[in-house]
């Protein structure tokens, strides 16, 4: 079974959180295994997605688990402590990460995963890096859609 990382920030806008929702159903009708942050945002709204769907989320938590959270609705939890250190952790796990929108902390699972150079890594919405000279650098894919998103995740090749 293919394990996909979907990463984004807990602040999402309501763009964002449909899109991740949409995200999850997608992935969870594909058969994937869904790796979240378990935290708010893009995160709970993937989890979502894929619960609605009776697929499986995994949540992989940044804390020891004392305070209740929105990782509820994963299927199950893995309570790293580890801090923003469990970026590496969740991506490292995946098969393929997708990212929808963009914060620091999707920012550095954008890059962990590209620095894998072994996985799809796809863009929804979110950073692209540019150059001095504001010319893209080649990087992870840049979709406009979660159908895409989904799509280039589970290829071999990421869309390359």
């Amino acid at each position: 079974m293919v394990q996909v990382a979907v990463c984004g920030p807990a602040s999402a806008s309501p763009t964002q959180v449909a899109q991740a929702r949409r995200v999850g159903e997608l992935l969870a009708t594909r058969g994937a295994t869904v790796l979240c942050g378990g935290g708010g945002g893009v995160m709970a709204a993937v989890a979502a997605g894929v619960r609605a769907h009776g697929g499986l989320v995994i949540a992989v938590r940044p804390d020891d688990g004392t305070g209740a959270g929105p990782y509820a609705q994963a299927s199950a939890t893995l309570l790293t402590n580890l801090g923003q250190a469990r970026n590496a952790v969740l991506v490292c796990s995946a098969d393929a990460v997708i990212a929808v929108g963009g914060s620091w902390g999707t920012l550095s699972e954008v890059a962990l995963a590209m620095r894998r150079g072994d996985v799809p890594v796809v863009v929804l919405g979110g950073w692209r890096v540019v150059d001095d000279s504001g010319v893209p650098v080649a990087g992870p894919c840049h979709v406009d859609t979660p159908e895409e998103a989904v799509r280039l995740a589970l290829t071999t090749d990421g869309g390359s």
